[in-house]
């Protein structure tokens, strides 16, 4: 009988303890869309994209404690801790005027506590422009199902709030001249509907012809919404800068108003363009020394000292010989020079004066320069012609005085002395 009684107390004490539920340390597990993105951001009707989508677990610790034997009032024989997890028996996309282009993911299986998936759908838009909310539909093992709007732009401004879009104009005064000081007025315009905050305007040197003159970082704190800011500063220029657009590279960062760093890069387009710069070095004829009426070639040599390349380069002399007085030259690239060769007649002696006339163009236009000039040509020298004509003169008179003068006035023709003898 004691042997009874002890079999049935041990027994309703089992009985007991299976009755009493398991107690759960931490929240049932759940799950709820942490982030979403549609790309691109505004769909064109007809167009397609993705909606990407993070589950996360939101159970809030990571475990249970099944308690069971209860021997005291916070004493139990049997304590079990498990982790908790939600399986994910399947995740899908309900179009609601979106055709959904995936396939529904299913099984997809456990996610621990406080993890995180991702899935992307592919979504094609409709043909009518509007706002459309496709829901994102989660089935869970033993649990609830969760169900999320995620709202599609398709070809319309509305619903959609812009953060800080910021915007670069660039201002200078035409094309420039390689080696000259550049002045630029930068603007920063905020054409987004949030704050940019600690705005700073970086000139990268990527060039070894073309610098910021003084620093190259520009602070400019705040930009709100719809408003601008500008910056002023000054590039300097190689003379060797070659002619064409220089783009100059220019990196823009900002804060958002969660905090985080943007960097957009954005340019400068510089337009250079060379200016070419005519002189003479000399000036030449052949033959060295000119005489009066006697052919010769002038030859004038052209510099090129400017930045670009002069073209079409022609030369003229308005002086008053016949002969070629105009001549064709060409290109004279900066740092060069070349000849103007003009073929003329003989000019008269004396000291000429004329008018050099030099046309060109360069990448600006077309110019002309003019420069006065002199020719001296020297009278021809007579000196060995009057001497010859005054020996023969000379000779002509003996010849004259012995053979005519005195046979006139002697009759015998004989010199003073051969009388005597």
């Amino acid at each position: 009988m004691k042997i009874s009684t002890l079999a049935l107390f041990i027994t309703a004490f089992a009985l007991i303890a299976l009755a009493i539920p398991p107690a759960y340390a931490g929240d049932a597990p759940t799950v709820t869309i942490s982030d979403y993105k549609v790309t691109p951001s505004v769909l064109m009707p007809g167009s397609m994209g993705t909606i990407t989508i993070t589950v996360k677990n939101t159970a809030s610790s990571a475990s249970i404690s099944e308690k069971s034997g209860q021997l005291s009032t916070d004493v139990y024989a049997v304590v079990k801790t498990t982790d908790i997890n939600v399986n994910l028996e399947n995740v899908k996309l309900e179009g609601n005027g979106i055709t959904v282009l995936s396939s529904d993911f299913d099984r997809v299986g456990a996610l621990g506590p406080g993890q995180s998936i991702q899935f992307t759908f592919s979504i094609q838009a409709p043909s009518s422009s509007g706002i459309y909310y496709p829901e994102v539909w989660i089935d869970t093992t033993g649990g609830k199902s969760v169900k999320y709007p995620i709202p599609v732009n398709v070809n319309t401004a509305l619903g959609i709030q812009k953060g800080a879009i910021l915007i670069m104009d660039s201002t200078l005064t035409g094309s420039q001249n390689p080696g000259d000081e550049i002045p630029i007025s930068v603007t920063i315009l905020n054409s987004g509907e949030m704050l940019a905050d600690d705005v700073t305007l970086k000139i990268e040197n990527v060039s070894a012809t073309v610098a910021p003159k003084n620093t190259d970082l520009f602070h400019l704190g705040s930009v709100p919404a719809g408003e601008k800011k500008t910056v002023d500063l000054v590039l300097l220029s190689d003379k060797n800068t070659p002619s064409g657009l220089t783009k100059i590279p220019v990196t823009i960062q900002y804060n958002t108003l969660d905090g985080t760093r943007q960097t957009r890069l954005s340019g400068i387009d510089v337009l250079f363009k060379g200016k070419a710069e005519l002189g003479f070095v000399t000036v030449d004829t052949n033959p060295a020394r000119l005489t009066e009426g006697t052919p010769f070639d002038l030859t004038i040599r052209i510099e090129n000292t400017g930045t670009g390349e002069a073209k079409q380069v022609s030369a003229t002399v308005d002086l008053p010989v016949e002969g070629k007085k105009e001549a064709f030259i060409g290109k004279i690239k900066p740092g060069n020079d070349a000849p103007a060769i003009f073929l003329l007649e003989g000019a008269k002696a004396g000291n000429i004066p004329y008018t050099l006339t030099i046309n060109y163009t360069d990448d600006m236009g077309e110019h002309t320069m003019t420069r006065e000039m002199d020719l001296r040509v020297p009278p021809t020298d007579m000196s060995g012609t009057i001497i010859t004509l005054l020996i023969i003169l000379l000779i002509l008179g003996a010849v004259g005085y012995r053979y005519w003068y005195l046979p006139k006035v002697n009759g015998d023709g004989k010199f003073p002395w051969e009388r005597k003898n």
